[in-house]
């Protein structure tokens, strides 16, 4: 298959394994990859995903133009899921939280999934853009909306209407990614990650993720006052009991989901 996908201890690997096409995704690949997150929402016992790309030279170069040969940009845009790019760069139905590992370059959808994950952890070497432009296409994917809200609008504004790369060090400077380490550290550093998220109660990280993706476009009282359905099942859980009584106990709190 074009992903490989598989979970131990609760976290789910997403490997997007096309290296000879830069990790590209094709038709095939999207449908594989729509097929993988929905089984992931319907499993309760997975508490984080890393999504990446196999190799060392991309974590994904966005669609296989080869692949779309004689498809219309406006084709192309009617074809499109409400999950935009790899089923993951707007998808909101996703409660656990999504780790980009970012091994190389990110571009056109690349970036636009990396724009869909929670936390993002990249080696120095990545590089991310949005070159659609120079191909007489556009950002659809989620880039053009995403981008211009996660970091400053020109510099936004730039890169797309450039299809320049920003290096790893600048996207962090920005509040793009979360870590950038050196490539050889970059499985260790997103382990710390995956195992501090482990660490805490999943329905807190639920309520804490749906509250991002459902809020953000409101003023700050009017998101305070929404009573969302994650926000009441982590008040009113067991676990919400466990925590406290671990802490006060001095001992690792067991985490039900419930």
């Amino acid at each position: 298959m074009s992903v490989d996908f598989h979970c131990t201890d609760g976290v789910a690997r997403v490997t997007i394994d096309r290296p000879d096409r830069m990790n590209a995704v094709d038709a095939a690949t999207e449908a594989e990859l729509e097929r993988i997150w929905t089984e992931i929402e319907a499993d309760n016992t997975i508490r984080c995903v890393v999504l990446t790309g196999s190799g060392d030279r991309a974590f994904c170069a966005g669609a296989d133009l080869k692949s779309d040969a004689g498809k219309s940009g406006l084709d192309y845009w009617a074809s499109r899921s409400p999950n935009c790019f790899g089923g993951i760069a707007m998808r909101q139905s996703l409660k656990v939280p999504v780790v980009a590992r970012v091994n190389g370059l990110a571009l056109g959808g690349g970036l636009e999934m990396v724009l869909g994950c929670d936390i993002v952890i990249a080696a120095d070497t990545a590089r991310f853009g949005l070159p659609e432009a120079k191909v007489g296409r556009v950002p659809l994917d989620g880039g053009m909306i995403m981008l211009q809200r996660m970091i400053p609008q020109k510099i936004a504004t730039g890169l797309m209407m450039t299809g320049r790369l920003m290096p790893a060090s600048e996207a962090a400077s920005y509040g793009l990614l979360n870590a950038v380490v050196p490539a050889e550290e970059l499985d260790e550093e997103v382990d710390r990650w995956v195992a501090d998220i482990i660490a805490c109660a999943p329905l807190s990280i639920a309520a804490i993720k749906a509250t991002i993706k459902k809020t953000s476009h409101l003023a700050p009282h009017e998101a305070y006052a929404q009573r969302l359905p994650e926000l009441i099942d982590a008040l009113n859980s067991e676990d919400s009991e466990e925590g406290v009584a671990a802490f006060r106990e001095k001992r690792p709190p067991q985490w039900k989901g419930r």
